[in-house]
């Protein structure tokens, strides 16, 4: 049988309105970078304080997200959207109208959990709805939401700060949102998405406990090292999460015996989803680190305003966003390894070219560097995402989305926190050995780059073991872990659709 050559209408309004309202959720994240020192002087609070603003977003995200594939299961795709949403402009609203900083930390708390929804929600419904053949395509225009969204942030918040307060950063969002909330109701309802067969499972209490022990935990400290936090506290958070994410795993593997886990981790048994996982990881994890440490230093060492440095940045963002759907194509005619190795190598190539350029190269070699190293990021996610979700059955489409989630935002704070030590290590060895602050801060920069490079080296190692055909089809059906006999009886498996 020929393989249609498009999507039914409502589909792609479903995954246009799904991609945008994912878009506007996820570049919340990156949104305040710019705005501390204004909320700072506004709000009457010191700079540790301000950055929970940042650090209560990820930790939500990193405690709400491995609940998601229970969720989605639970409660269906048109009710989740629905919470997803309403969650996120409730917390806006009141984020915009916040007269004190713990009432903004509660809205952007709030806004979190909606955030921590719609991600999965997202790359679930594209997984149901869309055969294989043509997912790579599909997933480009995703790439969109779920990698430039983040690197906008700074860029968007600089224009909107030029000219308004950091209120605004939320009233402008709010409309928007709101539009995109309704046109997702109603194209959802029109298009009428399957949702997950078999029975609803229940809610394991004892897994969400060590969900926010664990991941709340491993954020909040990682947040606090990168933060510049000392003494006791950050270890100990470490490692209480450290603690806590291996019971919850351990916790997760019995109840995947009585067909009842939180977040099933059979998905890790499949060998290209765990390829992907930590490709996508590590590519995050520098990805994160750059993005902290180029408006750093751009600013304080090359001089450029805050403007200067989000515009700067702009073009490599936009150019992610506008290759997405361009990579699909490609992805889905050639399968991952052509796009995803040139794609380290090129990230690779242009960490290099920033550690040469904070020695030798005039501001614009950032610029350059930057584009190039866009470029190959988006060669790398949308056929990584694809096909680590692709080698999934369907039945784990919902716990394969929240555990690229979940641990998506531990990379990123690792990467984070990662970056500045090691920029603080070395900026206080250069200020004690007689360096002023502006070569200090220079110095630290090339050692967090070096660092940068070393992860883009890992990356390339990643890369060439990433497997699979084109269009994101097993080239040997999947055997499904979920499927195999345990003690109370066969676990429930949802049907795959079928597919032409």
């Amino acid at each position: 049988m020929s393989k249609p050559t498009a999507l039914p209408s409502s589909t792609t309004t479903v995954l246009r309105v799904l991609t945008i309202a994912t878009f506007v959720v996820v570049l919340n994240e990156t949104v305040l970078v710019n705005a501390l020192p204004q909320l700072m002087s506004s709000l009457d609070v010191d700079e540790r304080t301000a950055q929970w603003l940042s650090t209560g977003f990820m930790l939500t995200l990193a405690v709400v997200i491995p609940t998601t594939g229970w969720l989605l299961q639970r409660l269906g795709t048109e009710a989740a959207f629905r919470l997803a949403m309403g969650l996120f402009l409730t917390g806006t609203l009141a984020a915009a109208l916040a007269p004190s900083f713990p009432l903004l930390l509660v809205g952007r708390i709030v806004q979190a959990s909606g955030t921590a929804v719609m991600m999965p929600l997202l790359m679930t419904t594209l997984l149901r709805l869309v055969p294989p053949h043509r997912r790579g395509r599909v997933m480009g225009n995703v790439t969109l939401a779920i990698s430039v969204a983040p690197a906008l942030g700074p860029t968007v918040s600089g224009l909107v700060l030029q000219w308004l307060s950091w209120r605004w950063l939320f009233g402008l969002v709010l409309p928007i949102a709101l539009v995109v909330a309704l046109l997702g109701l109603r194209a959802l309802r029109t298009a009428r998405v399957p949702d997950a067969d078999g029975p609803r499972p229940s809610l394991d209490l004892v897994s969400v406990a060590l969900t926010a022990v664990g991941f709340g935990s491993l954020i909040y400290g990682l947040s606090e090292a990168g933060g510049g936090g000392r003494g006791a506290l950050p270890v100990a958070a470490l490692v209480a999460g450290a603690l806590g994410v291996a019971l919850f795993v351990r916790r997760q593997l019995a109840l995947q015996r009585t067909g009842q886990p939180l977040l099933d981790l059979r998905t890790l048994l499949h060998r290209q989803f765990t390829v992907a996982l930590l490709l996508m990881s590590v590519a995050f994890m520098t990805l994160m680190g750059v993005m902290i440490l180029l408006p750093l230093y751009l600013q304080q060492v090359r001089g450029l305003s805050v403007l200067g440095a989000g515009l700067l940045l702009m073009p490599g963002g936009l150019l992610m966003g506008l290759m997405g759907p361009q990579v699909g194509r490609l992805y889905d005619r050639l399968g991952p390894r052509p796009l995803v190795v040139p794609g380290a190598v090129l990230l690779l190539l242009s960490l290099g070219g920033m550690l040469t350029a904070t020695a030798v190269g005039p501001w614009w070699a950032f610029l350059v560097c930057h584009v190039v190293a866009s470029t190959g990021l988006a060669l790398l996610f949308t056929p990584a995402f694809t096909t680590g979700l692709a080698a999934l059955p369907p039945r784990l489409y919902p716990y394969g989305s929240a555990t690229l989630g979940t641990v998506q935002q531990v990379a990123a704070a690792a990467g984070t926190a990662l970056s500045v030590a090691v920029l603080s290590w070395r900026q206080a060895g250069l200020r004690e050995g007689g360096a002023g602050d502006t070569a200090a801060l220079a110095g630290g920069t090339q050692a967090a780059l070096v660092v940068a490079v070393a992860l883009g080296a890992v990356v390339v190692v990643l890369s060439t073991l990433l497997r699979g055909a084109p269009g994101g089809q097993q080239d040997t059906p999947a055997p499904d872990p979920a499927r195999q006999e345990h003690p109370r009886g066969p676990a429930v498996s949802a049907p795959a659709p079928a597919e032409a």
